[in-house]
């Protein structure tokens, strides 16, 4: 497909699990490719001086209550996690360690985290937890292991998180069609225009 547009998302951030769950649609609708690309958000906050709203104790109760707004909207389970924040390291090299090696089982990891984390509030810090995670997608915790400690996967993720940010990235989800960006789950409309265009 020519039409397309990239998503770059952190399991860590709710309005990325917001976005996702509505992306799939939108691209579908108009008949164009969704291409996801895991980054690290701390390491976009590190490199350009941002912070996450959770960090900001106004600002997150409000989106706390934004997020429980827009899931409503949009008719998907949403929790605010009771573990938040939670380090996401692991769970964005499991990422692009699946879409390294394991291309097959990437949207099915995808969609395990972002619901565990978002839908389900699960302790996705806890490795317990995550390995149940896992098995209940069907996805081998000892594969996972394996993926998050190849040198190959950190390198990576390091590097997408880079290039990212020399993209203009600033936090997460932050969606590209052609070279207009969008940040903000709730920017949703104007990447649907965009692909419609």
């Amino acid at each position: 497909m020519s039409r397309h547009a990239d998503f770059y998302f952190d399991f860590g951030s709710p309005a990325s699990y917001l976005a996702w769950t509505q992306l799939s649609g939108i691209a579908r609708a108009a008949g164009a490719e969704l291409r996801l690309h895991p980054v690290l958000l701390g390491g976009v906050f590190q490199a350009t001086g941002n912070q996450s709203p959770a960090q900001v104790p106004r600002k997150a109760a409000w989106m706390r209550r934004d997020m429980e707004r827009y899931a409503a909207r949009y008719g998907v389970p949403f929790v605010n996690n009771p573990h938040f924040p939670v380090n996401t390291l692991q769970l964005m090299r499991g990422a692009v360690g699946y879409w390294m090696r394991k291309p097959e089982s990437f949207d099915t990891y995808v969609a395990a985290i972002f619901r565990a984390m978002w839908a389900e509030g699960a302790n996705l810090g806890d490795p317990a937890v995550l390995a149940q995670v896992l098995l209940r997608a069907g996805l081998d915790s000892r594969d996972f292991l394996a993926l998050v400690q190849d040198p190959a996967v950190k390198e990576q993720l390091r590097a997408d998180t880079e290039a990212a940010v020399g993209r203009g990235l600033f936090g997460a989800p932050t969606m590209f069609v052609g070279g207009e960006m969008y940040f903000g789950q709730d920017r949703l409309d104007f990447v649907r225009e965009a692909l419609l265009a």
